[in-house]
C-alpha cells in the first residue's frame, strides 16, 4: 500500500469542507472540492474565496471546485463534510460516480434525526461496501484553513488503510491520531454539540463558570454511558473526539452550537436563530435524536433531554434549569 491517495473528493463545502480541502491541498493531493450551491462553485473558481462560508482565505490551486458529482469519478478517496442531515441524499446522489472500493471518510458530527442512525450506518446504506473512517476531534474550520495546529482523531476498523488515509491529510499543523473505534468517534463529535448547547445557555443566562463547568463534566459522563451502551470504548470518548472536541465546542463563542444556546439563554426564540444563520447547527437536530437512542439504551440523560425539550419548546429554559437543579442526590459516576 502507497503512503497516500493522489486525488481526494471533499463532499460539501461549507466551512469545514473548505478548510479540510485546504489541508489536503497542502499535502500536496489533488482536491475535488463539491458543492451544492452553485454560487459557492462560481466563488471559488473566480475569486478563490469561500466568500459565504469561509471568508477572508485564500483557497488554494490544488482545490478544483465542482457542482457536478461526475467531476468525483477518478477520486481515490472521498471525505463527506456534507451536515449530518444531508448526507443520505448527497451519498445518493454521489454514489454512481464514486469509484469501487474508494474510502469514505465521515467528518460530519451529528445523527440522522429522523432515523437515529450514526453516519456509519447511513453510508452502508448509500454505499454498500465502501470502507469507512470518521475524523473528528476539537477543529475549529478558520483554525484549521489558517494553518493552525490542530489535532483530531481518525478511526479506521483497518488499521493500514487508516494509516495511508492519515497520510493523506497530515500536515505539520494538522496531525491526525489513529484510533479503531468508529462508534466512539461518532458519538462524541454528536453529542458534544448538544452539551454546547446547554453550556451556551448557562452563559446566556449568567449562571456563573462553576456552572458551566458541573454541565460539561456531567454531560461528558452522559457522553461515555450512551457511548459505551452503544459499543464505543470508553478511553476514545476520553481522547480528542469527545473529551477534547466537547471542551473546545463548550468553551468559545466560535462554536456555533454554543452561541445558539447563548441567544437561547437570552430569551432569543429559536426560529429567529436559526434564520439568521448560513451554517447548520448540527447539535439542533442531533438532540432529539440523542434522546431517543438514550430511551432505546435505557441511558438517563437529563442534560441532553433538557436541551431536547427546550428546542422543542416544551420547557421553558427557567422551568430546564429547574428540573436539572432539582434532581435527587446521587452518587458520582459514569
Amino acid at each position: 500500500m502507497s503512503e497516500a491517495f493522489s486525488k481526494v473528493a471533499v463532499l460539501g463545502a461549507g466551512a469545514w469542507g473548505t478548510a479540510l480541502a485546504q489541508v489536503l491541498a497542502r499535502a500536496g493531493r489533488d482536491v475535488v472540492l463539491w458543492a451544492h450551491e452553485p454560487s459557492v462553485v462560481e466563488a471559488i473558481r473566480e475569486e478563490g474565496e469561500n466568500e459565504i462560508y469561509l471568508p477572508g482565505v485564500d483557497v488554494e490551486d490544488g482545490v478544483t471546485a465542482t457542482g457536478d458529482y461526475e467531476d468525483l469519478a477518478d477520486c481515490e478517496a472521498v471525505l463527506a463534510v456534507v451536515p449530518a442531515q444531508h448526507l443520505r441524499s448527497v451519498l445518493e446522489g454521489a454514489a454512481p460516480h464514486i469509484a469501487k472500493g474508494a474510502p469514505v471518510v465521515l467528518c460530519a458530527k451529528g445523527i440522522e434525526r429522523d432515523t437515529g442512525k450514526l453516519m456509519t450506518d447511513v453510508l452502508a446504506e448509500t454505499l454498500p461496501g465502501a470502507p469507512a473512517a470518521v475524523l473528528s476531534g476539537p477543529s475549529f474550520a478558520i483554525d484549521v484553513a489558517r494553518g493552525l495546529p490542530t489535532a483530531v482523531t481518525l478511526a479506521c476498523a483497518d488499521e493500514a488503510l487508516g494509516m495511508k488515509l492519515a497520510e493523506t491529510i497530515s500536515i505539520p499543523a494538522f496531525r491526525p491520531y489513529l484510533a479503531d473505534d468508529l462508534i466512539g468517534a461518532e458519538v462524541g463529535g454528536a453529542i458534544k454539540n448538544v452539551l454546547a448547547i446547554a453550556c451556551g445557555i448557562s452563559e446566556g443566562k449568567d449562571l456563573g463558570a462553576s456552572a458551566h463547568a458541573a454541565l460539561m463534566t456531567r454531560g461528558f459522563a452522559e457522553m461515555a454511558r450512551l457511548g459505551v451502551a452503544m459499543g464505543a470504548k470508553a478511553e476514545t470518548l476520553s481522547g480528542l473526539c469527545g473529551l477534547g472536541d466537547l471542551v473546545l465546542t463548550c468553551s468559545s463563542t466560535n462554536s456555533r452550537n454554543m452561541s445558539c444556546g447563548m441567544a437561547l439563554g437570552r430569551g432569543v426564540p429559536l426560529d429567529a436563530i436559526m434564520s439568521g444563520r448560513k451554517a447548520v447547527t448540527e447539535g439542533v437536530a442531533t438532540a432529539p435524536a440523542v434522546v431517543a437512542l438514550a430511551e432505546k439504551h435505557g441511558i438517563e440523560m437529563p442534560i441532553c433531554q433538557a436541551v431536547a425539550a427546550i428546542l422543542e419548546d416544551r420547557v421553558s429554559v427557567e422551568g430546564a434549569i429547574e428540573e436539572l437543579l432539582n434532581r435527587p442526590i446521587k452518587t458520582e459516576r459514569l
